[in-house]
């Protein structure tokens, strides 16, 4: 089966543009540092502090604004703040962990939104239509690395005409499997 892109996704916030109105000044519009290979979004030239009872990080601002805000990190991260993040899919944060993110205007207290992010497959229709699987699926994804080659299972596949093709895991899952930047994955089922 033909290989596709594993990106590494390292700690990141998504912030609505009320928190981003209290964190940086009313009206606020963020800076666009680099595209990302998912249609519309970017990393931004802004960052902010992100605080938990045991420590605190820098974290850059992925754009475009979100609803909600949410706060991804490894489950490392999350130790290192000293909070528990919960394995979910992203926009999938009740009853999770807050934190305080602090920004040059101030800061806010967000009761809710950290997370780890589940590990998943963007597809487009095509893309899922060539693979055989649909929104939803989990599957399992051969990465060979030199040294370190894993089988990543329990990864969802997420369906949408804006999406690009290529899976996403964070920082933990990439040094696992000595992975710096991007790989090549393969679906196994």
């Amino acid at each position: 089966m033909e290989k596709f892109l594993v990106e590494v996704s390292a700690r990141h916030i998504h912030l609505s543009q009320e928190d981003l109105d209290k964190l940086f000044g009313a009206g606020y519009q963020l800076t666009v540092k680099k595209e990302l290979s998912q249609p519309g979004q970017f990393a931004c030239a802004e960052k902010v502090t992100v605080k938990g009872p045991k420590g605190e990080m820098k974290m850059s601002i992925l754009g475009p604004v979100r609803k909600h805000t949410q706060v991804e990190v490894s489950l490392t991260d999350a130790r290192a703040l000293g909070v528990v993040a919960q394995i979910r899919e992203s926009g999938d944060t009740d009853g999770t962990s807050g934190v305080t993110v602090i920004g040059p205007n101030g800061s806010i207290d967000i009761p809710d939104g950290v997370i780890a992010a589940k590990r998943h497959v963007h597809m487009t229709p095509a893309d899922a239509e060539k693979y055989g699987v649909n929104n939803g699926d989990i599957v399992s994804v051969k990465i060979d690395t030199d040294g370190r080659s894993l089988v990543f299972g329990d990864t969802v596949v997420r369906v949408s005409d804006s999406y690009a093709l290529a899976m996403h895991i964070d920082t933990d899952e990439a040094n696992a499997a000595a992975i710096a930047g991007t790989a090549q994955g393969e679906l196994v089922k």
